[in-house]
């Protein structure tokens, strides 16, 4: 039937088990207003592995992974526009923001305008569960086709951003970009990077455009370095070359000309990192942390050297919103020329989304994507 379509999607369960399943599905399904994508690629990133080992305690499995991916417009019910009032067509290439639901109604939404923060936020990829019988359950990018609900944001990519560059940025750039802003980088600013992973490139491209005169990335291993030099960013710090805090405290000092960070970003993921940053800010600095996503422990902080007579301000940032997501797209359709063929790793396909999951977790890759196109 021209109605139905043969999918083929990535399936993750509570006990970390990942299985592909197909089958045939029914466009018929679809709700006014919703627009079906055929994939082109998904991300594979840290918060993927943290749903394998079930380290969010929100997540309704079993779910599609994959909360950030580019597709094509394959199918729409009903008339359906951007943010900017643009009708989005058959065979536009469109990214779209992850976050759904938000309610625009709670005091996260309406007092404290912390739209991350409502409760009634849920993430595509992420807190969506799937029911692979419906069209509806197709809530993730790790899929041959991804079904968006209505009133979902969608981007059309711009004509210079091709999917590939786009993808390169993926989920990293609105969370770097949204770090980035509750940094307050000033021109001049001297920032440190903590982590070298996507987030952490993102984070030194944004802190440079912001107008940052030295930017250091401080992280392993040396590969993902490599990547971190090629877009610009000279001054770096392994972890695994420099033994202790200290140590690279005094290298921060001797590549700042004795100088401490007005700016200190944690893209690590390591609760260790939280301690140390706090020591590689000036007095009067700002430290913004941004990888801590998911409980991986606590650590030891001294609340009059580390913070109080340092004068530090320490802020967290949680996810991101459409603004940071669409201000993301524009800054990379103006960065294309940038070589982000190199943070792409490798491109997987579906039925090897376990093995791409084992090499982000071991670091093996930059950035590994997954494409229903390769067999």
């Amino acid at each position: 039937m021209e109605d139905e379509l043969e999918n083929e999607c990535v399936l993750m369960g509570r006990e970390g088990r990942v299985w592909v399943e197909s089958g045939k599905l029914s466009k018929s399904d679809m709700e006014q207003g919703s627009v079906l994508l055929r994939t082109l690629f998904a991300e594979v990133c840290g918060t993927d592995v943290h749903l394998l080992h079930g380290r969010l305690n929100t997540v309704p499995y079993p779910i599609i992974p994959g909360h950030v991916a580019v597709g094509q417009v394959h199918f729409l019910c009903g008339p359906v526009s951007d943010v900017e009032g643009v009708p989005i067509k058959f065979g536009d290439v469109v990214t779209f923001l992850d976050v759904i639901d938000t309610c625009n109604s709670c005091l996260s939404c309406l007092v404290d305008k912390q739209t991350t923060r409502c409760p009634f936020r849920r993430v595509i990829g992420i807190t969506c569960t799937s029911n692979t019988k419906s069209i509806r359950g197709l809530l993730g990018g790790w899929s041959s086709y991804i079904y968006l609900p209505p009133n979902t944001k969608i981007i059309k990519l711009p004509e210079q951003l091709s999917p590939r560059v786009f993808i390169s940025g993926g989920c990293g750039l609105p969370t770097a970009l949204h770090a980035v802003d509750r940094a307050n980088v000033r021109l001049m600013d001297r920032v440190v990077i903590q982590g070298s992973g996507p987030v952490g490139l993102l984070a030194a491209l944004l802190a440079q455009a912001s107008g940052a005169v030295q930017v250091v990335v401080i992280g392993a291993p040396a590969h993902r370095l490599e990547v971190v030099k090629s877009f610009g960013i000279k001054l770096t710090i392994n972890i695994e070359e420099t033994r202790t805090a200290l140590e690279r405290r005094e290298v921060v000092k001797e590549k700042m000309g004795g100088r401490l960070a007005d700016v200190v970003i944690e893209a690590t993921g390591r609760p260790e990192a939280v301690a140390e940053g706090l020591e590689l800010c000036r007095d009067g600095g700002t430290y913004v942390v941004v990888g801590q996503y998911t409980d991986n422990g606590s650590v030891d902080v001294n609340p009059h050297f580390q913070i109080n007579r340092k004068h530090i301000t320490i802020k967290g940032s949680w996810g991101s919103d459409f603004s940071h997501f669409y201000r993301g797209v524009q800054f990379m359709a103006r960065m294309s020329h940038l070589p982000w063929d190199l943070v792409v790793s490798k491109v997987y396909a579906l039925k090897d989304a376990k093995e791409a999951l084992a090499s982000v977790e071991k670091l093996e890759v930059f950035k590994a994507l997954l494409s229903p196109a390769v067999s």
